[in-house]
């Protein structure tokens, strides 16, 4: 294992360069896969802090999942983790909804939302998402010019694009007759490069976006459906995943400003994304090599289709229990972070299954547990580097991104609540978190005496 520092200007990168990759293929049947996690460890991740970019340990690098990032890999400047999650997201909507695991009465479908997160233009996002659909091109052209589609602008859109058949009554004949023959096929993959577009639309009172993904992402119930002045939409039992787009300071101004009490927020893994190396002439793709990685996806994808429920091998059972329990009895507070990564276990309960229906087996062993809850700890201290210093308070977050980056020589109070919240806030809320910021540290008063009677003037400041 390799550690490079990177020097970024805005932050000095620890990343993980994988020089070798796991032993043979990792399959289940031939023990554990070299370099895993192991289970019992404590959930979050160990090798992290907050203040430092996360590194992924070589454990996800698992299977077939981790030979093609692996392989794709000294040929491109794409982040390896966001290649890992992306192909993971792919092959899970190509899957389709017929594998599941069932816990307690849920079942968990192999769906999931990535959202990778870097800096514009320098992070290669859409670098990783291509190289990504290169190879899913070879796996299955048609999955990918019928079932990748972009655009989250509306929650009537998404169901429309996975709508059921429509009828209307014939009037002269009195039967139900297809007006609409709908989409036979219902998996979609939202590929959404801009996805700081579909989070402003969702502010919108009247925007439903939010609870269409959530819904689509529990896949209960088992039909999203919505009402309009024309015609209704329904879609029954569609299989809806994400690959999502979006830069550092977008994420943080505007997912603050949605309501996190609704889940939407935990329903994605998040993934620090940034350029692995300097290609100054590009990377060489041999054309063989990328066919045989789309061929054995395919086959992948056929096996895993022929799959119903997917249960834990007896001997994978106490490693899940353990990573379990260690998960869910983990302390809580009211922070962005804790609620961001509220649903650590059933994020590592699908990813296991991917890693399983990799390897084309229809029982999770201890390497896919392993696997997912490193790939997991990733995008768990992916969401602590982004949201550091976000407290979830949206006001007193709005102010300290003000004072910090746009008005560096301070503000009054007055100005405050008529500038940076134009009247719709209430002042006190306002005091409020201004108090909040200075007992903490992040923001200072400085109070400047009247000319004439009345009240010094208070001007703000970012300690």
């Amino acid at each position: 294992m390799k550690i490079t520092h990177i020097d970024h200007g805005e932050w000095t990168e620890k990343r993980f360069e994988p020089d070798d990759p796991p032993t043979g293929n990792g399959k289940a049947n031939g023990g554990a896969a070299t370099g895993t996690t192991s289970a019992t460890s404590t959930a979050s991740s160990a090798a992290t802090t907050i203040s430092t970019w996360p590194m992924l340990d070589k454990a996800a690098y698992y299977g077939l999942a981790g030979e093609v990032v692996l392989t794709l890999l000294p040929h491109t400047e794409a982040d390896p983790a966001a290649l890992l999650l992306q192909y993971l997201a792919c092959f899970g909507n190509m899957a389709d909804r017929k594998p599941y695991i069932r816990i307690a009465n849920a079942k968990h479908y192999p769906n999931i939302f990535a959202l990778i997160v870097g800096r514009t233009a320098r992070s290669r996002k859409g670098t990783s998402a291509q190289d990504i659909r290169t190879v899913m091109e070879h796996a299955d052209p048609d999955w990918v010019r019928e079932n990748i589609k972009s655009g989250i602008s509306s929650g009537e859109g998404i169901i429309e694009m996975v709508r059921d058949a429509r009828y209307e009554m014939d009037k002269k004949t009195q039967t139900l007759v297809c007006v609409d023959p709908g989409v036979f096929d219902k998996r979609l993959f939202l590929d959404e490069r801009e996805f700081s577009s579909a989070l402003s639309k969702m502010k919108q009172d009247t925007n439903i976006v939010s609870r269409v993904l959530r819904e689509a992402w529990d896949c209960i119930p088992p039909i999203l459906s919505t009402r309009t002045k024309h015609k209704p939409s329904i879609a029954t039992e569609p299989l809806i995943s994400i690959s999502a787009h979006i830069t550092v300071d977008e994420l943080r101004r505007k997912l603050e400003k949605l309501s996190l009490s609704d889940g939407f927020g935990n329903r994605f893994l998040y993934t620090c994304s940034d350029r692995s190396k300097l290609l100054p002439f590009g990377g060489n793709f041999d054309p063989i090599t990328l066919a045989e990685l789309g061929r054995k996806t395919n086959e992948a994808v056929k096996t895993a289709q022929t799959r119903n429920e997917i249960v834990f091998a007896e001997e994978a059972k106490p490693v899940w229990a353990a990573l379990y329990t260690a998960v869910e009895s983990a302390p809580l507070t009211a922070g962005l972070i804790d609620h961001l990564t509220a649903r650590a276990a059933p994020q590592m309960l699908r990813l296991s299954m991917l890693y399983a229906l990799l390897d084309g087996v229809a029982q999770i062993a201890a390497p896919h547990i392993q696997a997912a809850h490193a790939l997991w700890q990733y995008c768990e201290a992916s969401a602590a580097y982004i949201f550091s210093d976000t407290s979830g308070d949206h006001v007193a977050d709005t102010l300290i991104h003000e004072l910090e980056l746009i008005r560096p020589n301070g503000m009054s109070r007055r100005d405050i609540i008529r500038d940076i919240f134009g009247g719709h806030t209430r002042a006190y809320e306002i005091i409020q978190a201004l108090r909040k910021l200075e007992l903490a540290g992040k923001a200072r008063c400085q109070r400047q005496q009247a000319n004439g009677p009345g009240r010094p003037r208070e001007i703000w400041f970012a300690a």
